[in-house]
């Protein structure tokens, strides 16, 4: 009882901060102009053709497509060996993250950044969808891979691998145009704020139905 009121309390703090940053992006845009314009700026530089070049494949990572045939291999991996309640975890991870992260997109209703766009892209622009479901995708697996591996190196490779590549597509976002950082800081409270609400549920199913013998 004491783990989930943790995770609770830490889904409810990251829940205020996404608010707040809404509230922010919504009523008062130009107090975030400053901060955006500068790390665009830094991300960007003069699109040198090699970093473009980097970021215009890194970010094909986070396409719906893309995403979703992952979790979709995830999901049947995970059955085949009985990890029952791992399957579940991955599969409302990016149910959860789409249907949220599609509600904010339209409740804050932003517009792109005005500056060149590397990629074509529609809809509005924050929190970032990308963002998002790579790093709730990523962040399930580090939580699965906490439990499931043994071998402590390789474990701690694979988790820092994966949020490393969550980031990467995250920062490819601003790289090519279509986000500004802030969305991507929604973004990433978005994905951490469901992590921590699926979490203690999960690990609660996950042990309930392991003593039961219904998964290994």
């Amino acid at each position: 009882m004491k783990n989930k009121q943790l995770h609770l309390r830490n889904a409810s703090f990251l829940a205020l901060a996404l608010v707040i940053l809404g509230y922010v992006i919504k009523f008062y845009p130009e107090q975030l102009t400053t901060f955006d314009t500068a790390v665009q700026s830094a991300i960007r530089g003069n699109l040198p053709d090699l970093a473009t070049q980097f970021w215009t494949r890194i970010t094909v990572i986070g396409n719906t497509s893309v995403i979703v045939s992952i979790c979709f291999l995830l999901i049947v991996l995970f059955h085949r060996k009985q990890w029952k309640a791992e399957a579940y975890l991955v599969l409302a991870s990016i149910a959860g993250m789409g249907v949220a992260s599609t509600a904010l997109k339209y409740v804050y209703q932003r517009p792109r950044p005005s500056i060149e766009w590397l990629i074509d892209t529609i809809g509005y622009s924050f929190p970032s969808w990308h963002t998002a479901s790579t790093m709730i995708v990523a962040g399930a697996v580090v939580v699965i891979v906490n439990q499931r591996m043994k071998h402590q190196l390789a474990k701690r490779v694979v988790q820092l691998s994966l949020i490393l590549l969550a980031v990467l597509v995250a920062l490819s976002r601003i790289y090519i145009g279509v986000h500004y950082p802030t969305d991507i800081i929604g973004g990433w409270l978005l994905a951490v704020l469901l992590l921590e609400l699926y979490y203690s549920v999960y690990d609660r199913i996950r042990f309930t139905w392991r003593f039961q013998s219904k998964q290994k």
